[in-house]
């Protein structure tokens, strides 16, 4: 079974889903669905589009080169059948996963580093223009907190360690709010009922 990738959006098109489309000189076209049917038909350019894989490979968003990347390739050379190679291409395909995602995370931090600077200096420059906007009471503290010595104290680095632990934290708080809800029973004519963990009807 192989899984195709779209022609327009570059994600992926499972067997029987999507559309085929087969040009006069018998060449194919594949699409994973009739968004991506109907721009190509249009003759849009995928690297002018925003949510196609071309437009952000073309404008930096995502990784381009890397050995990672080599191994999603198409070959179309025919292999024998083994029990030990396949196991082992099974491992490598989940080990290659886990470097790729991490290199891709690494990638996401180091293009947003100077994102949270540039943030701050187009508020900056909002409230300076701005100021009389401002409520009356407000108004004579803009000018201590625009000044770069204020400024540099208010902000805060942000690890992506950090985001990570927090992220964890909240994903277990969740889980247990989760274990600690009790279940209800819904009884005609009383509305819901907690249940005590014992069965109604043996009563």
């Amino acid at each position: 079974m192989r899984i195709e990738t779209c022609y327009f959006c570059s994600q992926p098109c499972y067997p029987s889903k999507g559309i085929t489309f087969v040009r006069n000189d018998a060449k194919l076209f594949r699409f994973c669905r009739s968004k991506c049917h109907k721009n190509f038909k249009m003759k849009r350019n995928p690297r002018k589009l925003a949510w196609t894989k071309s437009f952000r490979r073309a404008h930096g968003k995502e990784m381009v080169v890397d050995s990672t990347l080599q191994f999603a390739q198409r070959r179309n050379i025919p292999v024998r059948y083994n029990r030990e190679l396949v196991a082992t291409t099974l491992q490598a395909m989940q080990r290659v996963g886990e470097v790729r995602a991490r290199r891709e995370k690494q990638f996401y931090v180091n293009r947003m580093k100077g994102n949270r600077e540039k943030g701050l200096e187009a508020d900056r420059k909002l409230v300076e223009e701005n100021q009389h906007l401002l409520p009356p009471e407000y108004r004579d503290q803009v000018q201590e907190v625009l000044q770069p010595e204020a400024v540099e104290k208010m902000e805060l680095e942000i690890d992506p360690e950090e985001l990570e632990e927090e992220e964890k934290l909240a994903a277990q708080k969740s889980k247990t709010k989760q274990k600690q809800k009790q279940k209800q029973k819904l009884v005609r004519g009383k509305g819901v009922e907690e249940a005590d963990g014992m069965d109604m009807d043996n009563e």
